[in-house]
């Protein structure tokens, strides 16, 4: 992590950067306030953000605009700004190659099952990303009350690694 910085800048990957990844970033936003600014991206973009996702963020207050599906090529340029943290939130993306990021962020897999891949009813389908948003949610509320600049960055590691653990592995 770079000097005691806040915000810290989060970045939330994933393949197509239209549902788990663009959530993680609004809940983000929200729950990380001031210390946290968070953004997300994916290795193949698609052309927009999912509309089960935007209904879902709107549904629960949550500000929309500006949400965009982007490459994570943005935030490989020298421009960009510096990550603290990036987090895969699917599994595909933590397969892939990432691009290297400056300055070297702290970094974790937090993987969830795809709601976009949920077929079935219009129902099963809204439960589906309600339940990704819940997911998401309890894993970025843990990480926003970690004690960040208390833990050297082995304890760091061990927690942010923690928090992606499905629950049945916790046990």
């Amino acid at each position: 992590m770079h000097a005691e910085t806040i915000p810290y800048n989060v970045l939330f990957l994933c393949t197509g950067n239209s549902a788990r990844s663009i959530m993680a970033e609004a809940i983000m936003n929200r729950l990380g306030q001031e210390r946290f600014r968070a953004y997300s991206a994916g290795s193949q973009p698609r052309d927009q953000v999912h509309p089960l996702t935007l209904s879902l963020l709107k549904s629960l207050n949550h500000p929309t605009d500006g949400l965009r599906s982007k490459s994570w090529d943005e935030f490989a340029a020298p421009d960009a700004p510096k990550m603290d943290f990036v987090f895969t939130v699917c599994d595909s993306a933590a397969a892939e190659v990432c691009p290297v990021w400056p300055g070297q962020p702290m970094s974790a897999h937090w993987g969830i099952p795809d709601p976009t891949a949920v077929g079935g009813t219009d129902a099963q389908k809204h439960l589906a990303f309600a339940d990704t948003y819940r997911q998401l949610s309890n894993r970025i509320s843990i990480f926003v009350s970690l004690p960040i600049r208390s833990l050297d960055k082995i304890a760091l590691q061990k927690r942010l690694d923690e928090i992606g653990r499905p629950l049945s592995a916790a046990s």
